[in-house]
């Protein structure tokens, strides 16, 4: 019996550039039209780090022809990542059913992620975006722009904004329509447009960056999702990962999970957050999985032959 599957795919899955990407989601779109094919309801997350911030240098470089420009907003900037990451996907795939003889449709949702005004993270901003400054360039963006900027790992400096929690996907009635009437549904790129509500009624974009994978994991528990699968560039995570002692992992729950973390053993702002995200799927309701895993492996993933998978 088909599932209800949200997917997290990671950057190897997209590529670095246009050339890259259209290559990329040529096999990225196989391995999903696989698991559509199996009779399994799909909905797509992606990140968009490499996107993204080629869309903000094309709009810095604008600024800097034309100085009486504004500079586009980070929210606008996610959101045309999320249209032109979102038409090749759904080209793709849509193309891989069609030969197939699948008779299922592909639509891209531009997606709101709303966040919490309130959330730590924005007193303390750490994710960097766009291009590489140096420090006498970010002190004066800086200054005149009111941006914050970091010196990011001995290569320039850089803006950087914060990189709160989802709390809320906007569109998910969308998607469910969508998810109802047969169709593979795109939705929550690059972690989502990160918004506030203002008031009852009105949205506001805010300067924030939001996890992909802590978004496809807000995405799957408001979908009443049955898994959740984050693809990375491993099979399996791993215990002690690149040391002679290194352990594989097959079967984790959430509380063992979070152990490990304690301990060290994944790298803040690679593993890590996927980790959380699964564990926190899998916590979120008895019967859910959360699946780590390689896009090749997937379909082998979900029937428990290969992965880590997660569950109580």
């Amino acid at each position: 019996m088909g599932k209800r599957i949200v997917i997290a795919l990671g950057g190897n899955a997209l590529g670095k550039n246009l050339a890259e990407q259209m290559d990329a989601v040529r096999t990225t779109s196989r391995a999903i039209a696989d698991l559509i094919g199996d009779g399994h309801e799909v909905v797509v997350a992606h990140g968009n780090g490499p996107q993204v911030g080629m869309i903000q240098e094309a709009f810095a470089e604008y600024h800097r022809n034309h100085p009486g420009s504004d500079l586009m907003p980070l929210s606008m900037c996610v959101a045309m990542s999320q249209g032109y990451i979102g038409y090749d996907l759904q080209n793709q795939i849509g193309e891989e059913l069609d030969r197939r003889g699948i008779p299922v449709h592909v639509a891209t949702v531009l997606t709101q992620v709303a966040v919490d005004p309130a959330d730590p993270a924005f007193l303390h901003p750490t994710k960097p975006i766009g291009a590489f400054m140096t420090e006498e360039q970010a002190k004066a963006v800086a200054a005149e722009k009111g941006l914050d900027v970091m010196e990011d790992a001995g290569r320039g400096w850089r803006h950087v904004v914060a990189s709160p929690m989802p709390r809320q996907i906007i569109e998910i009635d969308t998607i469910n329509a969508l998810l109802d009437g047969q169709h593979a549904v795109i939705a929550a790129g690059g972690g989502g447009i990160p918004v506030i509500w203002e008031d009852r009624y009105h949205l506001r974009g805010v300067p924030a960056v939001i996890d992909k994978d802590f978004a496809a994991e807000r995405l799957a528990e408001q979908l009443d999702a049955d898994m959740l699968i984050i693809l990375t560039a491993v099979e399996k995570i791993a215990l002690n990962f690149g040391k002679e002692n290194e352990t594989w992992l097959s079967e984790v729950t959430p509380e063992e999970a979070e152990e490990y973390a304690r301990q060290g053993h994944f790298a803040p702002g690679s593993m890590l957050p996927k980790v959380e995200a699964a564990a926190a799927f899998a916590r979120s309701k008895p019967g859910r999985t959360a699946l780590i895993t390689l896009l090749e492996k997937a379909r082998e993933g979900i029937v428990g032959e290969t992965g880590t998978r997660f569950h109580m």
